[in-house]
């Protein structure tokens, strides 16, 4: 079967970035603090929560949420992820999956999933948030963008150069479907806030980024071209400190009350294409 006729859960997404780890702790972009703080409004005691970050990886996000005092459960299925995860001590790095947490029954404040939501199997992961919650629970679906519709030459440039590798049925692409149309039929009266955020990269972590992606090349003629394009983009737009920077559309979904699950009022069902 082709891989495009897959759904993107279909595509081993708990094994394939087991040889990313070191390049996705080093280079991944973080998360801007207005995300987060949009994530956490209206709780009065962050210290009081205990969230899940389903789909952690090295820890990115769960290091935010516990810089804001929030205890976090990282959950995060691949063991090469999970050594390469930077420690804190409100985070709880563990194994498991958004469709089996090994979580107790309404153990939890808030679901997020920054990055990962679009790995998911939805039916099973939604009737799994569902159990996890607490009934006044929170759901935060977060996804970082690049901003390749706005003003910036070089975000527009490194773009094409990465879809020139990973074609435009590459994951990066298919994962746009989990977005606005999609969230807001899954998720009834969803609270949808877009911020800004600017990534620097020197010239080594401007190439570390592009080999965290899984569906990016490690070796072989694509692989040096890409390199080779990368570094001629580099040299083309960096300032006097060799940096140049990547900006992002951090897309932030927010969903409240678990009660609506036993309502009925929310659509466990996939979304067809």
């Amino acid at each position: 079967m082709n891989t495009s006729d897959l759904e993107l859960h279909q595509m081993n997404p708990q094994g394939r970035f087991s040889n990313r780890a070191e390049d996705y702790a080093k280079y991944r972009p973080s998360y801007p603090t207005e995300a987060i703080e949009f994530i956490l409004e209206g709780w009065q005691d962050s210290a009081k929560l205990t969230a899940v970050d389903i789909g952690a990886g090295t820890g990115i996000s769960s290091r935010l949420l516990a810089d804001k005092k929030v205890k976090v459960i990282a959950i995060e299925p691949n063991g090469a992820m999970r050594q390469a995860a930077t420690p804190h001590p409100l985070v709880k790095y563990r194994d498991g999956n958004a469709e089996n947490t090994n979580l107790p029954n309404s153990s939890v404040d808030l679901v997020t999933c920054f990055q990962s939501f679009h790995w998911f199997e939805i039916e099973p992961t939604l009737r799994e948030f569902q159990r996890i919650l607490k009934p006044e629970g929170k759901i935060a679906l977060v996804w970082n963008d690049r901003d390749i519709d706005g003003k910036d030459e070089f975000t527009r440039q490194h773009g094409q150069i990465i879809d020139k590798v990973g074609g435009k049925s590459s994951v990066a692409h298919r994962m746009n479907k989990y977005h606005e149309q999609y969230i807001s039929s899954l998720l009834p009266n969803v609270r949808y806030r877009s911020f800004p955020y600017r990534q620097p990269l020197d010239k080594t972590s401007l190439i570390g980024l592009a080999m965290s992606s899984s569906y990016i090349p490690k070796a072989g003629v694509s692989h040096q071209q890409l390199v080779n394009d990368l570094n001629e983009l580099h040299s083309q737009h960096c300032d006097r400190q060799s940096l140049v920077y990547l900006y992002y559309k951090t897309s932030v979904y927010v969903w409240e009350y678990c009660s609506s699950f036993a309502s009925g009022k929310i659509n466990i069902a996939s979304p067809k294409e």
